[in-house]
């Protein structure tokens, strides 16, 4: 073995050691630095933030594609949530005043409504519920802490880390299909900085990225900050899977996170 080769190994398995060894000394507290976030920004009535994501997906060859994407939230408790999300396949807004759900495509020239008096947790779940993914919406509702955990089987704080020039916690988790990671702000405001998910039952491991900027709590004073008026050249369509996929972060026909 060639002396650049020894080198390597040695220095991974230091690393490997390293790490293992850091993240069973930190083990314990990587709920309760979670529960800490969660408890934080669900107690927030007003948040805006920016953020880029990036979603991979596996082709058939196993060849790794990521699809880039960047945005912008606005959330007033408990029923006011607008995102508008722009993609090199996407450009669209999720509007909800805590009756009426719009999705509007920019480049469709069309949009969803659909009558649902709730709450923000109460949206998430209609989304998701007609095949709409939006990673990291968990980690706003009122019960993220008990979302978020429910299928983990394992948690560690790994240690301090830089995230845009932050300090942060990295804490990683293990669950049954997936594992995930979690950058939290150090210090009074534990802000959700960066999120991965990567998908354990999928050929290549793919992933999900979510990065989190900008964000703040003042009170949101635009009064037209969560309505929609439609122009005249829009068309409404009925509220189903299909017409959600403008909304999606790949292109049509392209599973996120699975294979083309």
């Amino acid at each position: 073995m060639s002396s650049k080769h020894r080198f390597r190994n040695g220095l991974c398995a230091a690393i490997v050691t390293a790490l293992t060894a850091s993240g069973a000394a930190r083990a314990d507290d990587s709920a309760a630095i979670l529960k800490a976030s969660t408890d934080y920004v669900a107690a927030q009535s007003s948040i805006t933030a920016s953020f880029d994501s990036d979603v991979e997906v596996v082709t058939p060859e196993l060849q790794k594609i990521q699809f880039a994407s960047s945005g912008d939230f606005r959330l007033s408790r408990p029923d006011k949530l607008r995102i508008h999300r722009t993609g090199g396949y996407t450009d669209a807004e999720l509007i909800y005043d805590g009756k009426t759900l719009t999705i509007y495509g920019n480049n469709a020239k069309s949009y969803i409504q659909a009558d649902e008096p709730g709450s923000i947790d109460h949206i998430v779940d209609v989304i998701q519920s007609h095949a709409v993914t939006l990673p990291g919406m968990d980690l706003l509702v009122s019960n993220a802490f008990d979302l978020l955990t429910s299928d983990v089987i394992e948690g560690k704080h790994i240690g301090p880390a830089i995230v845009d020039g932050v300090e942060c916690e990295h804490l990683a988790f293990r669950g049954t299909d997936t594992d995930w990671q979690i950058w939290i702000e150090a210090g009074s405001n534990p802000i959700p900085r960066k999120y991965v998910i990567t998908s354990k039952t999928l050929a290549g491991a793919p992933q999900y990225t979510l990065r989190v900027k900008s964000w703040n709590t003042d009170a949101i004073s635009d009064a037209n900050a969560f309505a929609f008026k439609p122009s005249a050249n829009m068309t409404k369509v009925s509220l189903a899977p299909e017409s959600m996929s403008e909304f999606d972060e790949v292109p049509a026909g392209v599973s996120p996170g699975g294979h083309q």
